[in-house]
């Protein structure tokens, strides 16, 4: 009898999550990329690109989407349950309305896992491919457009600035710096040198990430002195022995300016987290990253959460329209969205750990549903 009950449940929930991942991703899709990618097409961009930047941006938006759906789904299956008496039959028959929650659980879990592993193994490289594409498209329609950037160079032991590296372009898809100088300062924060170089391209040791040997001198550099004195002028590759070397991967110039933390992994946001820390960053980028890397948990189990608040807000009386599902389950992910919003700010602002942000709208979630399903059950 529950196994027949927990296949039923299954089945109802299954559907209607598929149709909100289709429903949520086109939404999102369309509300967030479909001016940008519009406009491309009427400047002029191959349709193989814009193809290719579709599909990349489409992992990042679906793993959002996982949870969300499932929300919808809980809603939409247990209104027609309830709907056609079903609920009522299996309270009937002497199934609490904790027991009818185990396979909503059940299935909210495994969603939570699928989420956080496409999150993992597939949200990251899509999406640095597409910021790389969505760089070279950029460049493509202004030729005279560029990527600034800057990253500073801390000493490993005192933790003291002792360079700062600037180019006036930084191409993702290239692994390059463009226009570079790099500032020397010496124990008393003075610039002492500074160095020129028309380009340097970071490439794998070996076939391996190398942050010491990684970044390669192209079209030599010039060393000036900051008093004027010493001058030298090198058409090699050779790294001057007067300027620190650049032990930043591309990854950790892309993590200091990218806001969009899905171009990372958790052990890759894990070891960025690491970098700023030990390189002096600002407490409010730091708090940022932590969030972040927090949320690469948090948001997949919240497809648990909104199992098992949906469930039971599904069930209502004959008259309701199975539209009320949707648009309850629109009201809920936005307050749900709004908290975790406030939450992040409050994290960044440093009043509260990073970790308690990310993790308070989920216990929030747990506490509403524990509520709703006693009070439905009662």
């Amino acid at each position: 009898m529950t196994q027949r009950l927990d296949r039923l449940i299954f089945r109802e929930v299954l559907g209607p999550w598929i149709f909100g991942v289709a429903i949520f991703t086109a939404l999102i899709m369309a509300g967030s990329f479909l001016f940008k990618l519009t406009d491309y097409v009427v400047k002029g961009i191959s349709f193989a690109t814009i193809a290719e930047l579709t599909v990349l941006l489409l992992p990042g938006i679906m793993a959002k989407t996982f949870p969300m759906a499932v929300l919808l789904g809980c809603l939409l299956s247990f209104g027609r349950l309830s709907s056609d008496s079903e609920i009522v039959a299996m309270r009937a028959s002497g199934t609490s309305l904790w027991r009818i929650m185990l396979p909503v659980g059940v299935f909210g879990l495994g969603v939570s896992l699928l989420a956080f592993f496409f999150n993992e193994m597939v949200v990251p490289s899509a999406a640095l491919r597409a910021t790389a594409i969505q760089q070279q498209i950029v460049t493509q329609l202004d030729r005279s457009s560029s990527q600034p950037t800057s990253y500073p160079i801390f000493d490993s032991k005192s933790g003291r600035l002792v360079a700062q590296v600037m180019a006036r372009n930084f191409s993702i898809a290239e692994r390059s710096l463009t226009g570079v100088t790099i500032t020397v300062f010496d124990e008393k924060q003075q610039p002492s040198f500074v160095m020129l170089a028309p380009r340097l391209v970071f490439e794998l040791v070996d076939g391996k990430l190398d942050r010491e040997n990684g970044w390669r001198l192209e079209g030599g550099s010039t060393v000036l002195s900051a008093d004027g004195q010493q001058y030298l002028a090198s058409s090699g590759d050779l790294w001057p022995r007067e300027v620190p070397k650049l032990e930043a991967s591309p990854d950790d110039m892309v993590a200091l300016n990218l806001k969009d933390l899905d171009a990372f992994s958790m052990a890759a946001m894990r070891e960025q987290i690491a970098t700023a820390r030990r390189n002096g960053v600002e407490p409010k980028q730091i708090a940022n990253l932590e969030y972040g890397y927090w949320n690469k948990l948090t948001v997949p189990a919240a497809a648990l959460i909104y199992a098992l608040v949906g469930a039971p807000l599904g069930i209502r009386n004959h008259r309701t329209g199975a539209a009320a599902g949707f648009w309850l389950s629109v009201i809920i992910i936005f307050g749900y969205m709004m908290l975790a919003n406030f939450m992040a700010i409050t994290a960044q602002g440093g009043k509260i750990p990073a970790w308690m942000a990310s993790f308070t709208p989920l216990v929030i979630g747990l506490v509403v549903a524990v509520v709703t399903i006693h009070r439905k059950n009662s």
